[in-house]
C-alpha cells in the first residue's frame, strides 16, 4: 500500500515545491501592486498630455489676439494648429461658438467629449482605461477654461497619439514592474528558503524516516536555538521523537522479555505441580521435622504457581469475553470465599448478600474477582486476624475487611500490575486482572475507602436487560 505513495512522492512536478509557489506568488502580489499604483499613475500622464495640448491650443488662441480683427491667413492658422497638435480650436460663451482655429479640412469619424473642469478621481482612472482599449480614428473633444470668465475653450485633437503615448508608458511600467517582482521575488524566496522552507524540509524528511523506523537512533531530528514557530515546531517533533522511539524500543524489550517470561513461567509452572505432589507425598511422613516443614513447603508453593499462573494470565492480550446472565449472588461469593480464605485462622467470613438475590453478570469473571479481593483481603489481615464482609444488591457487591488498610503506596498504584501490591510476595496482578474482568462485564471495580480501621472496595455490575 506504501508502493503508490512513493511512486508519487517521485513524480512530483516543478509546481509541487513550496518554494516555487513562493517564488511565483511574491511575482503576482507585487505585479498586482504595480497595476494598481499603475491604475492612478497612467491617468496622471493622460491628464497631464490633455492640460499640455490645452495650454497649447490657448497660446496658440493668443497669438490671434495681435491679428487685426484677429483673423490670420489660412497658412498661418494651418501651421498653428500643427504646432499645437490640435485639429481646431473654438470658444464657447453663453450660447455663442467662436471658431478661433478652424479645422484645416472636414471632421469625420467617432468623436469622445472629455470635460477637463468636472472629471473625478476615479473617472480618469476609467477614461484612462478607455482610451487604452478604444478603436482607432477616434477623436477628443477637449473643454477647458476659455480666456475669461464664463468661456470655455474647446479644442478637438486625435487620439491617436494619447494611446500611443498611454500604451508606451504602460509598456515602460511592465518592464520596470517585471524587474522590481523578479528582483524582490528573488530575494524573498531566498530568504524564505533559508529561514522557512529549508528548515520544514528537514522536519517533513526526519517525519518521513521516523514514520519508517520510529525506533532508529541515527535518524532523530535534533534539537534547534531558534525560538520562533518553526524553531518550536522542530523542538516539540525532536522531543516527540526521542520520547516515541524509547516508548518503540522498551515495547520491543518488554515484548521480547515478557515472550521470556511466559516460556519460564509455563516450566515453572509445571516444576512447581512436581513439587507439589512431592510434598503431598512428603505430608503422610511420621517424622515430626517433615509435618512441621509441610505446611510452610505447600504455601510457599501454591504462592509460586499463583504468581506463575497470574502472570501467564496477565500475559494474555484480551480478557475473556463475559457471558452474562443472570447469577445468584450470595452462592457465589461464599463459593469464592472458599478458595479465598482457605484455612485463613484467625480470619471470619460475614455474606450478607440476601440468599435469593441475583445480579446480571459472568458468574466465572464474579467468582474470581470476588476470590482474589477475598484473598487480598484475608491476607493483609494475616495472623492478626479479622472479619471480611460482603454485601450489596443486584447492582453492587461492597467487600469489606477489618485489616490495616492500604498504605500510601499501593493506593497511588492500585490497579496497575506489578505495582500495587502491599505485600512482600504479591505481585499486584489480582486487583489488575479483577477490574479487566469486571470491565468486560460492563461494570467496574473501584475503591471506596481504606483506613487504619478497615478497607472497603465496591463491583458494581450492570443493570439486568427488560424481560422480554
Amino acid at each position: 500500500m506504501r508502493e503508490p505513495e512513493a511512486n508519487t512522492t517521485n513524480r512530483r512536478g516543478l509546481f509541487d515545491s513550496l518554494s516555487v509557489r513562493l517564488f511565483l506568488v511574491t511575482i503576482g502580489v507585487i505585479l498586482l501592486v504595480e497595476f494598481i499604483i499603475f491604475l492612478p499613475s497612467a491617468a496622471n500622464y493622460r491628464e497631464s498630455w490633455l492640460n499640455e495640448r490645452v495650454q497649447a491650443a490657448r497660446i496658440a488662441a493668443l497669438s490671434l489676439e495681435a491679428a487685426p480683427s484677429r483673423m490670420v491667413s489660412e497658412e498661418l492658422s494651418n501651421d498653428l494648429l500643427m504646432r499645437a497638435e490640435v485639429l481646431a480650436v473654438a470658444e464657447l460663451s453663453d450660447d455663442m461658438r467662436e471658431q478661433i482655429l478652424p479645422p484645416a479640412m472636414p471632421l469625420e469619424g467617432p468623436m469622445k467629449e472629455i470635460d477637463m473642469m468636472s472629471e473625478s478621481y476615479f473617472g480618469e482612472i476609467g477614461e484612462t482605461l478607455e482610451t487604452l482599449l478604444a478603436e482607432n480614428g477616434r477623436m477628443l473633444v477637449i473643454r477647458g477654461m476659455g480666456s475669461g470668465e464664463g468661456r470655455v475653450l474647446e479644442v478637438i485633437l486625435p487620439e491617436a497619439p494619447l494611446k500611443r503615448g498611454l500604451t508606451a508608458y504602460a509598456g515602460r511600467i511592465l518592464i520596470v514592474s517585471l524587474i522590481v517582482s523578479i528582483t524582490a521575488a528573488m530575494l524573498i524566496y531566498f530568504l524564505l528558503i533559508a529561514l522557512v522552507v529549508r528548515p520544514i524540509q528537514r522536519v517533513t524528511q526526519a517525519v518521513i524516516q521516523f514514520r519508517q523506523d520510529p525506533g532508529s537512533w541515527t535518524r532523530r531530528l535534533g534539537p534547534t536555538s531558534r525560538r520562533d514557530e518553526i524553531g518550536r515546531a522542530q523542538n516539540a517533533l525532536a522531543d516527540m521523537e526521542e520520547a516515541v522511539s524509547d516508548s518503540f524500543r522498551q515495547r520491543e524489550r518488554l515484548a521480547q522479555l515478557g515472550e521470556a517470561v511466559a516460556k519460564i513461567n509455563h516450566d515453572l509452572r509445571n516444576t512447581l505441580a512436581t513439587a507439589q505432589l512431592a510434598s503431598d507425598a512428603l505430608s503422610t511422613s511420621d517424622d515430626p521435622r517433615v509435618q512441621r516443614a509441610v505446611p510452610r513447603l505447600e504455601r510457599a508453593l501454591e504462592r509460586a504457581i499463583g504468581l506463575a499462573s497470574d502472570t501467564l494470565r496477565y500475559g494474555r492480550s484480551s480478557t475473556p469475553v463475559a457471558r452474562l446472565q443472570m447469577v445468584r449472588l450470595a452462592e457465589t461469593v461464599s463459593e469464592a470465599a472458599m478458595e479465598g480464605i482457605g484455612d485463613g485462622g484467625q480470619v471470619s467470613f460475614a455474606n450478607e448478600i440476601d440468599p435469593g438475590l441475583t445480579g446480571y453478570g459472568d458468574p466465572d469473571h464474579l467468582y474470581r474477582i470476588a476470590a482474589n479481593l477475598i484473598r487480598n483481603a484475608a491476607e493483609a489481615m494475616g495472623e492478626a486476624g479479622g472479619t471480611i464482609t460482603v454485601s450489596g444488591d443486584p447492582t453492587r457487591i461492597d467487600f469489606a475487611d477489618t485489616g490495616p488498610g492500604l498504605p500510601k503506596r499501593a493506593q497511588d498504584n492500585l490497579f496497575k500490575p506489578f505495582a500495587a501490591s502491599s505485600r512482600r510476595d504479591g505481585t499486584g496482578l489480582g486487583l489488575s486482572l479483577s477490574r479487566d474482568l469486571a470491565r468486560a462485564m460492563g461494570g467496574e471495580l473501584s475503591l471506596v475507602e481504606t483506613s487504619e480501621t478497615g478497607t472497603r472496595f465496591r463491583l458494581t455490575l450492570p443493570a439486568a436487560p427488560p424481560a422480554k
